[in-house]
């Protein structure tokens, strides 16, 4: 499939590029060598995952001063 750059550097991805990733809105960018790489990222809101990492520390049993004698455990090393 062929595609155009315009003036303003922007490309359309042809329908049947897009059929494949229907539900995705960002990709990631890379150029590798001599080729542009598009890699379909999804997205999760923030207060979605961080809720979810609230649950498992709750589970896990971790309090505040578990973390912070962790952390400083760390930096001493």
């Amino acid at each position: 499939m062929l595609v155009k750059k315009t003036s303003k550097n922007q490309i359309t991805l042809p329908k049947e590029v897009l059929r494949k990733f229907p539900s995705t809105e960002y990709f990631e960018v890379r150029a590798e060598e001599d080729r542009i790489v598009l890699i379909p990222v999804r997205t999760i809101p923030s207060n979605v995952t961080l809720e979810k990492i609230r649950e498992k520390i709750k589970k896990a049993g971790l309090t505040e001063e578990v973390v912070e004698e962790a952390v400083s455990w760390a930096r001493k090393g």
